[in-house]
């Protein structure tokens, strides 16, 4: 039995108490509403995704979609809309997933099995499930991932409304899971993890011991016979003696996510440690520029100690969500702003570069460079609007209305703002005392922030405003990426006009004192254009350089600059500026500089160098405006 009773020391605070207003997330956020989460339910009714419950309940024909875990994008897509109606009622929207909830539940065999692949044909069910239950769960039948997805959706629906409907089938197939695997049990290995982070979720709406139990079983299942083979699944050795990011990078990332929550809730050292030296790993050899994870086509796997290729990085979308996850709850358990560093860099550059600004296109794959031809992105050269695996479509309809939960945080007297985004959040300190934090910024468009403090009583605690690694000229917290030229500023933080004084710890600046309502927080984190160079031993980027500006990275897209993408270089000396520019890709800032570019003529020969005015854009944007080639790292001779 797994020794509960404690958690994580910081607390997250919940989403649905932080309004947002900013003109940055809450556009995407609206986005998500009101196009990208109905497009994705219509992408489910005419693939045949929510056919497969239909015809798992009359146990009558075939299954409809392609993959076994198809189950899974339903279930994404009804949690992204209860974290949706959870800030924003729709009671259309409560009535349609209240009819797709009915249909699961016709779905769900007598003894809590839920997994459409199987129930509708039981003596032919796809070939990746085996032919008995649970026979394939540590390959790929993903079983316990199907169920992993229903339990965090169910929990979200449950949580944003208050209903059983959807939280008792997922009890009902958590309490099967519960007989089936243990000590004298089935003890597979989850051949694709999320299925620990779930029934950590259900542990806590219910305070069952046995589904905390069971997910720290499935984690001390792994590598129960090593074998280097088994890295894809994260199944080569036992977690506590793991080191190093492997395997395929989503179910990574889902992993140590759910060793976090285990590890908090438990106290397990043993599991801190693997997973410290895992994170480090990742951040210091196996981490993109732009937050990618995954570097390798081949597994949708993390490659080699500095395997950073460009051209063709994989970087899947569901991996840099499962990054911010996992990186969110490092933070929770050490209270370092370094974690929050390494999320921001996902969250603002390969999380929503997976998704087209208008809510309707998507990238599976994001890489760093592009010719604009070659069919990088699931057979195409541009954004799709649905994949036959559509894991990412639907992993960003469920992480986008989330987001405002990572702004804030607290711990008994000290509350922690991790990110500068307009919103208003109500913090409750203790019995007697609650706090409203008003923010107001443009930020990622520069870094002035403005907090109004208004405690319900006058009372001593700390507020801890992180400084950005890219503010302390550390791109990244260690030696993968650096500055070309890095900067000495120093943040001044002002309380109610007046210089205040903080104390400088893990990347926080930390005003500690007795607020009063109305008091005011200050300050303006100095936005100049970056230069990033990688560790020389990054093969892929030797003699290049990459262009950032505040936690924004940029590329070069041929739309911009004559197509001659590929042709330019940036001399270190070249001037670079940066411009804000309504007009372009929904309102942005813009770096303008002057490189040179040397092309081939007809004839093969190149023509003399000459200077060559470029613009740059957000990675994020790219392809918004058709296939264009695009490349982030740029030759510096």
């Amino acid at each position: 039995m797994a020794q509960s009773g404690g958690d994580y020391a910081i607390k997250g605070v919940p989403f649905n108490h932080v309004s947002i207003s900013d003109q940055f997330w809450l556009p995407k956020i609206e986005t998500n509403r009101t196009v990208t989460i109905p497009s994705s339910f219509k992408k489910c009714e005419e693939t045949g995704r929510m056919e497969n419950f239909v015809r798992a309940a009359s146990k009558t024909g075939k299954l409809a979609s392609n993959y076994p875990f198809d189950d899974t994008d339903l279930y994404k897509i009804i949690e992204g809309a209860s974290f949706s109606m959870s800030v924003h009622p729709d009671k259309a929207l409560d009535r349609y997933v209240d009819s797709l909830i009915n249909l699961i539940a016709k779905a769900q065999e007598p003894d809590g099995y839920l997994y459409t692949a199987r129930t509708i044909d039981p003596l032919h069910p796809h070939p990746w499930s085996g032919k008995e239950r649970w026979v394939n769960e540590s390959e790929m039948s993903h079983e316990l991932y199907n169920s992993g997805h229903l339990f965090e959706a169910a929990s979200a629906h449950y949580l944003a409304t208050g209903k059983r409907n959807l939280l008792d089938i997922a009890l009902r197939n958590a309490d099967l899971l519960v007989t089936v695997f243990g000590p004298g049990k089935r003890n597979d290995a989850p051949g694709h993890e999320i299925v620990e982070m779930g029934l950590v979720r259900l542990y806590r709406i219910t305070k069952a011991q046995k589904y905390l139990d069971l997910a720290k079983f499935f984690i001390d299942c792994r590598g129960k016979k090593p074998d280097p083979g088994r890295s894809y699944f994260q199944d080569q050795a036992p977690l506590v003696q793991q080191d190093e990011a492997v395997g395929h990078a989503v179910r990574a990332g889902y992993l140590y996510s759910g060793v976090a929550d285990v590890a908090a809730l438990t106290g397990n050292k043993d599991y801190l440690n693997a997973i410290d030296k895992i994170w480090s790993n990742m951040v210091s050899k196996k981490f993109y520029i732009t937050g990618g994870v995954g570097a390798l086509r081949d597994g949708e796997s993390y490659g080699a100690n500095y395997e950073l290729p460009n051209l063709t990085a994989y970087n899947e979308t569901c991996a840099a969500i499962a990054n911010v996850f996992w990186n969110y709850r490092m933070f929770l358990l050490h209270g370092d702003a370094k974690y929050i560093d390494v999320m921001e860099r996902s969250l603002y550059n390969n999380v929503i570069a997976g998704v087209s600004m208008d809510g309707k296109t998507f990238f599976y794959p994001n890489p760093l460079e592009s010719d604009g031809k070659s069919k990088f992105n699931m057979g195409a050269a541009v954004r799709q609007p649905w994949f036959n695996c559509s894991c990412c479509p639907t992993n960003l309809c469920r992480f986008l209305p989330s987001v405002p939960g990572y702004i804030y945080a607290q711990k008994q007297n000290n509350i922690f703002v991790n990110l500068f985004v307009a919103s208003t959040a109500d913090v409750k300190l203790n019995a007697m005392n609650s706090v409203q934090l008003k923010q107001q910024t443009n930020y990622p468009w520069n870094g002035d922030v403005r907090i109004a403090v208004n405690p319900s009583v006058n009372a001593r605690f700390a507020i801890n405003i992180r400084i950005p690694g890219w503010v302390r000229n550390q791109p990244v917290p260690s030696d993968l990426y650096t500055y070309l030229n890095p900067r000495s500023e120093s943040v001044v933080v002002k309380v109610n006009g007046i210089k205040a004084q903080y104390k400088s710890e893990n990347g926080y600046a930390m005003i500690d004192r007795v607020w009063k309502k109305g008091d005011v927080i200050e300050y303006d984190l100095p936005f100049n254009v970056h230069r990033v160079v990688a560790n020389s031993n990054v093969a892929a980027d030797k003699g290049k350089v990459a262009l950032e500006l505040g936690p924004i990275v940029y590329c070069l897209e041929g739309v911009d600059n004559k197509d001659f993408i590929g042709n330019i270089t940036l001399p270190d000396e070249a001037i670079l500026t940066s411009s804000f520019d309504k007009n372009t890709l929904n309102a942005v800032n813009l770096i303008s500089g002057e490189g040179i570019v040397s092309i081939p003529s007809k004839e093969g020969i190149p023509d003399p160098p000459k200077k060559l005015s470029f613009r740059a854009i957000p990675y994020y944007t790219w392809c918004n405006r058709g296939a264009s080639p695009m490349q982030v790292w740029i030759p510096r001779k």
